[in-house]
């Protein structure tokens, strides 16, 4: 696992270089703060493996539970009141608390009433908002999943979700207040401090899901996982590695993101010393299995922010595909530790290994950190104009370090009669 990139080390440098380029994104930021969320976030993912996850927090909005007290916020912001009446468990209404500010036309055209006159902000309309960006020269824009606006720009995959910041000490106490073997005491609290958000996506059964909102825990989620071990963070990404290649969902039945709960609630119920090292991952990779499969059968799986919200509800699995997905993850139970080999990626690992692939990961981590720095250097080096100056010294340098280690690869690949393609279509292939 650690060879595959899923190492702390690399974990870590992964989640450092998308902090920093959301500092610099918001830098030039006006209307919104962006947070790299998911995968890329949590350091779990390659440059172009999955979907860049992209959070637009819009500012000078905020929901409020019931119970925060308003006099604290500053005069201008634009207050919203939670209205989990209703709606679904995990789900609300955000209703306008008339302060007396201003709105912008753009902030009025997202708004409308409900059917007591009440002004709600739409979840539908902020979607919309995504159309009124400019798109980069050869970015696409694709259809509409969910809460999120994906685009593609080359191998580049990204979905941005418009949020608004959600103060709700409520909930977040009622979680932080649970028995628990995990996570210690001073991530509880910072958890707690970081508050939630909303995003623009009702229940799926609602017939008012174009106003409604789910309240999330996007930047939680990150420090949550950035808090888990190896061994839990090697269970998570084995388990979404069964979902992706072995289940292989189609219309999200069952998502990585259920698999992401599982392990919370694995790590929270059990003491944190059952998930040595010295324990074999196989028995909590068996255990994770295990509540995958109940998860399917029960069509039950408690969210683990909130657990009344049942993140299976309304997931449109059938009884026949219920039945198959049971009976092959039983399979996969049975089979022990040979259940790696129906992972393309962990069975290709275990073919080449020792060598080429320890020389192989170096050099795939090394372009993958190498083309980050990269971006992160553009925007800096990015005028007003959006013009970059590429003769920036240290571009150049970065730059320079890339063509070494892709020469390096081609190098080999020549030697050992490889198929060689176009060295920049040879680069995205690494670093998915």
């Amino acid at each position: 696992m650690n060879c595959l990139g899923y190492g702390s080390h690399i974990r870590q440098a992964r989640r450092d270089v998308y902090r920093e380029m959301d500092e610099v994104v918001n830098l030039r930021s006006r209307g919104a703060i962006v947070i790299t969320t998911g995968s890329k976030a949590e350091g779990l993912t390659s440059i172009y493996e999955n979907d860049l996850d992209q959070m637009f927090v819009l500012e000078g909005l905020i929901c409020l539970e019931d119970c925060v007290n308003t006099d604290t916020l500053p005069m201008f912001t634009i207050v919203f009141t939670l209205d989990t009446s209703d709606c679904y468990h995990g789900h609300c209404r955000l209703n306008l608390l008339e302060r007396g500010s201003k709105f912008s036309p753009k902030l009025r055209d997202v708004m409308c009433l409900d059917e007591k006159g009440h002004i709600l902000l739409s979840s539908d309309l902020i979607v919309n908002m995504r159309d009124q960006i400019q798109l980069e020269d050869d970015e696409v824009r694709h259809e509409r999943a969910g809460p999120s606006t994906p685009s593609s720009y080359g191998p580049m995959h990204t979905d941005i979700v418009f949020a608004v910041r959600c103060q709700c000490p409520c909930i977040l106490s009622r979680w932080a207040e649970r028995s628990r073997h995990w996570p210690p005491p001073d991530i509880v609290q910072k958890v707690v401090t970081m508050g939630a958000f909303v995003t623009p996506v009702g229940f799926k059964g609602s017939e008012y899901k174009h106003v409604e909102w789910r309240i999330c825990f996007n930047t939680a989620d990150i420090e949550l996982v950035s808090s888990l071990n190896d061994i839990q963070i090697y269970i998570y990404v084995i388990l979404k590695m069964v979902i992706k290649d072995v289940l292989k969902p189609i219309k999200k039945e069952i998502t990585s993101y259920a698999v992401k709960n599982i392990v919370f609630w694995l790590a929270e119920n059990n003491p944190i010393a059952q998930f040595d090292e010295n324990c074999s991952l196989f028995y909590w990779l068996r255990k994770g299995l295990e509540q995958l499969r109940t998860a399917i059968l029960k069509i039950h799986l408690p969210y683990y922010m909130i657990p009344e919200r049942n993140l299976m509800e309304a997931c449109g699995l059938d009884a026949e595909q219920k039945r198959t997905w049971a009976k092959t993850i039983t399979d996969m139970m049975d089979e022990g530790p040979k259940i790696l080999l129906r992972l393309p990626k962990i069975r290709k690992a275990i073919i080449s290994y020792p060598e080429p692939l320890i020389w192989y990961i170096k050099r795939k981590l090394d372009l993958e950190l190498l083309q980050m720095k990269c971006w992160i250097r553009c925007m800096q080096c990015m005028g007003e104009n959006r013009v970059v100056n590429t003769s920036d010294s240290v571009l150049t340098l970065i730059t320079g370090r890339q063509i070494e280690t892709l020469n390096e690869v081609l190098q080999r690949m020549h030697e050992e009669d490889s198929l060689v393609g176009e060295p920049i279509n040879i680069r995205n292939m690494m670093m998915m």
